[in-house]
């Protein structure tokens, strides 16, 4: 049995943790603090409201305020200090449809119907800073693959990590366009994406997935791997949908490039990557005058991001609504525009 356990959901807000149990003596709810990282450099932590803690058997329940799992809590018990790194379970609702795998260098998670014959696939690439080899951050951290197996029950929904190592440096994505691509074997590089797309095809040869309705679908680097594999895999995908993709010269080319691809690209009308929709507005536009009229484009107004709770905060600053901005999965994801349904009714 794990010593220490977390337990989280998955929000339109992202990876939301909500309570513990530890194996810890029993102490009163004034010896229990959790923290989050202070808003600004050098402020204060952030508290998070404790709501019960009580005795459970050998172990201690801990209920909090809903908080944000991903980024550095820290909970003292009675001057007993705990963060991620001391957890030895994190339960994360409806993480437990999808089945943990591993073949050859690829680490995913996979969701498998019920219904029985091939049956249609969607690959989720995740975006930056969710990679590594713990097999969870991709589904947990943002709202979309964990939501895709309740939506979509009758598809496999496929959700690969991508490697990460822990000294990488990100990108500076405020920079200029042209140094923005990144280098080595990180992230959705192309062999890695190649691996990916190879077991896909073994599903499709041993029956199981359908060949003519395979979507890949990701959110900021997710949505350039997601322009690559359209790439890597042009004869495999039936139709592709990034969100928010990051613009490099490479990815750039790329999308100029598929004047026969199905593809509904969706983004914020700005977000932190200023540049970011002038070159997927000159990408689309390049399509379209090569006569692709499978490729589609959804700039989201601030009044559609509002409706979402996304950057609705008046006195933000526009660095801050900038950032905000850029979680334009969240209507992605919620079929707005029915961008989804489209993404899952295109056939080879």
């Amino acid at each position: 049995m794990a010593k220490n356990t977390s337990f989280s959901r998955v929000l339109d807000s992202g990876w939301t943790g909500f309570g513990f149990l530890l194996a810890h003596a029993p102490v009163t709810a004034d010896q229990v603090k959790l923290e989050l990282p202070p808003r600004q450099p050098g402020g204060e932590p952030v508290p998070v409201a404790i709501e019960s803690v009580s005795a459970e058997g050998s172990k201690l329940s801990i209920k909090t305020a809903l908080f944000n799992y991903r980024h550095g809590w820290t909970l003292t018990v009675a001057g007993d200090r705990y963060t991620r790194a001391e957890m030895d379970d994190e339960q994360v609702e409806g993480l437990e449809r999808y089945a943990a795998k591993k073949e050859g260098e690829v680490i995913y998670r996979l969701y498998t119907p019920k219904a029985k014959g091939p049956r249609p696939l969607i690959l989720f690439l995740h975006g930056g800073g969710n990679g590594g080899t713990d097999n969870i951050t991709q589904l947990a951290t943002d709202y979309g693959p964990i939501q895709f197996s309740e939506q979509y029950p009758d598809m496999f929904v496929m959700a690969p990590q991508a490697p990460q190592p822990a000294n990488m440096v990100p990108p500076n994505m405020n920079g200029d366009f042209a140094h923005s691509d990144m280098t080595g074997k990180v992230g959705w590089y192309r062999e890695y994406l190649a691996a990916v797309c190879d077991i896909i095809r073994g599903m499709i040869k041993d029956g199981l997935v359908d060949r003519r309705r395979v979507y890949v679908t990701g959110m900021s680097m997710g949505g350039a791997g997601t322009i690559r594999a359209m790439s890597v895999g042009a004869d495999l995908f039936a139709a592709a949908a990034p969100v928010c993709p990051s613009m490099t010269p490479e990815t750039y080319s790329i999308l100029c490039g598929l004047v026969n691809a199905k593809l509904w690209i969706s983004t914020a009308y700005v977000d932190h990557t200023i540049y970011r929709h002038k070159y997927i507005v000159d990408g689309v536009m390049a399509l379209r005058d090569a006569g692709n009229r499978n490729v589609h484009l959804t700039l989201y107004s601030p009044e559609e991001l509002a409706a979402y709770g996304i950057a609705t905060d008046p006195d933000m600053s526009l660095r801050e609504r900038f950032s905000a901005n850029h979680a334009t999965w969240i209507p992605t994801y919620h079929n707005e525009h029915g961008i989804m349904s489209w993404l899952t009714e295109q056939t080879l």
